[in-house]
């Protein structure tokens, strides 16, 4: 090894030492295939992000200064893996599966376990690829992981009340409106109303057609 003579490395250094390792998982659909983050997606998210920003502020927790930055995204891969090792989040990247472009992400996180058995769902989309039904493909995909793979009873999922493109989606994928919560997230610097929804394992929802 060379670039050290002694003492702690850089940051950046040290992250690709000691580098955050996730379960060997890809979940696949017909379009799309979701996977957890790598150290090597650092880029693709970067420029994903960054091209969309003005898309996702407004449907966001407030965007730190150095949101665009690898320090943040290495930041994100230590508090995800940090989730994954503790079984209480699960964050996944979409890819497409034609050109294995970043598409955007999904994210279990709040799993309770006990007489519970549940957990939250959100998402991101990059804007260059809104509206073409990817999301929809990856929510079944993490709908899948939840129900088989996590042995939950239930989703929760809950959205802006004019985010109307999300509502639809949750709609299309099986999600039952369950009532408008008030000043429910932080998003955007400011405390906001949601709808909630959930779905539960018996309840109907597509089911996408089976990859090899």
């Amino acid at each position: 090894m060379t670039g050290f003579s002694g003492g702690l490395p850089p940051e950046g250094a040290m992250f690709n030492f000691f580098r955050p390792k996730f379960p060997a998982l890809k979940l696949t659909g017909p379009r799309v295939y979701i996977r957890p983050p790598a150290a090597g997606d650092q880029r693709a998210w970067l420029e994903l992000r960054r091209a969309s920003q003005g898309f996702l502020e407004p449907f966001e927790p407030a965007w730190p200064k150095d949101a665009l930055t690898p320090a943040a995204y290495r930041r994100r891969m230590r508090r995800a893996h940090a989730d994954w090792q503790a079984n209480v989040g699960y964050a996944f990247f979409i890819f497409s599966r034609q050109d294995e472009s970043l598409l955007g992400g999904i994210t279990v996180t709040n799993v309770r376990r006990g007489v519970i058995q549940a957990g939250n769902i959100g998402y991101w989309i990059g804007e260059p690829h809104k509206r073409r039904g990817y999301m929809f493909e990856a929510v079944q995909l993490c709908l899948d992981f939840c129900f088989r793979n996590l042995d939950l009873h239930r989703v929760e999922a809950a959205c802006l009340v004019d985010n109307a493109p999300s509502r639809q989606l949750l709609e299309k994928s099986g999600f039952k409106g369950e009532g408008r919560a008030r000043q429910y997230l932080c998003i955007a610097g400011k405390w906001q109303d949601h709808d909630t929804f959930a779905i539960l394992r018996q309840d109907a929802r597509p089911i996408l057609p089976r990859q090899s």
